[in-house]
């Protein structure tokens, strides 16, 4: 038996140990779809729901904890490098922040249920000094319900999963090819979303010395200090002539502003 669930069903709990691994280390691997499909396998007595579990629990713990000591070891600074080596546009480091400061380590329990908060909540707990063990209690707490919350829905579609698995075992070792075109296809997606991001970043960029020449001159008269409160106290210098603001509520307090006045804004 040389069939895809024939390896699935054989090294299962270690492709999804190492697949949970590699997605919270922040590679480009979405791990859902393996803890469905293994959820869907355990529901047919295949595979040991438990082991599953117990493997996606492991793996998000080991990552996280190396990101929260990276995070602790070199503060903010990580979660610059983190957004340069990630997929995930580098907005997500500002909204993370934001949700982080308010929820505090609670924000731990849904944050691998929402798009570049999962990778980024570890080292930003790290840097921002939150004790280990409440770390890995809600960490830990989070990972099961996300990964425990996968493996049932595997459970509860069961037959339609097993027909998926079925069609893809009958292509024979083409089924190798079409998942490794999927996987290619997710990260193809991601990679585009991230340079339609920086192709708009680098189009509104200035950078400080061209702003410094441009406030001597007297060009630029409304400069906006948006960075989160964390973002503040890790590096409180600041533009003299900056205003802090909060981003939501830039527009109602900007209204009186004319049309055509340039707006400057820095944010963490």
């Amino acid at each position: 038996m040389t069939s895809l669930v024939h390896y699935v069903l054989l090294y299962g709990v270690s492709l999804i140990f190492i697949n949970v691994l590699l997605e919270q280390l922040g590679a480009p691997v979405p791990a859902v779809p393996a803890l469905i499909v293994a959820g869907a396998l355990s529901r047919d007595g295949k595979l040991s729901s438990t082991h599953v579990l117990l493997a996606a629990l492991l793996a998000s713990l080991i990552a996280d904890y190396i990101w929260f000591l990276l995070g602790r070891r070199y503060g903010y600074r990580i979660l610059r490098t983190l957004c340069r080596i990630s997929l995930s546009p580098d907005s997500c480091v500002r909204d993370t922040e934001a949700r982080f400061e308010r929820w505090g380590l609670k924000s731990l329990l849904i944050a691998k249920f929402i798009p570049g908060f999962s990778t980024v909540a570890p080292p930003l707990a790290g840097a921002s000094g939150r004790g280990t063990l409440a770390f890995v209690i809600y960490d830990g707490i989070g990972a099961l319900v996300w990964a425990g919350s996968a493996v049932a829905v595997g459970r509860v579609f069961h037959r339609a999963i097993d027909r998926v698995l079925a069609a893809l075992e009958s292509l024979g070792g083409w089924a190798l090819l079409v998942v490794a075109c999927l996987l290619a296809l997710v990260i193809v997606v991601k990679w585009a979303q991230r340079m339609r991001f920086l192709k708009k970043l680098r189009l509104a960029r200035i950078q400080p010395q061209e702003l410094k020449e441009m406030l001597d001159r007297g060009e630029v008269t409304v400069v906006l200090d948006v960075r989160t409160p964390g973002g503040r106290k890790h590096n409180p210098r600041a533009i003299p002539t900056a205003i802090m603001m909060q981003m939501d509520n830039i527009d109602a307090q900007l209204g009186h502003l004319a049309p055509h006045q340039e707006v400057v804004l820095y944010c963490t």
